[in-house]
């Protein structure tokens, strides 16, 4: 079974569009190697979550800010395919 990724964000603080973006990013990078994203607005004041089934890739209060889509997109490639290659994603 593939896994699915997880977007908890908080509708409060109007990340809505950020978590759609992400998710976008994710599903086009990631087609074959995930089963879908899914968005999920948390009942926690200024949660942003980004899990692979129920692991935590990234949380934004422990980082203190959001990843940059670059950062994530490797972060998930390195959970759901660590041979892949992600282009010019991948130099640093």
């Amino acid at each position: 079974m593939k896994p699915t990724i997880t977007i908890e964000y908080c509708p409060k603080c109007n990340w809505m569009m950020r978590a759609a973006y992400m998710a976008q990013e994710l599903l086009t990078t990631f087609t074959d190697d995930i089963y879908g994203v899914t968005l999920h607005p948390s009942e926690t004041s200024g949660k942003y979550t980004i899990s692979v089934d129920s692991t935590v890739l990234f949380d934004r209060k422990e980082q203190g800010r959001f990843p940059e889509i670059k950062e994530l997109k490797q972060i998930v490639r390195d959970h759901v395919n660590p041979g892949k290659s992600l282009g010019h994603s991948d130099s640093r």
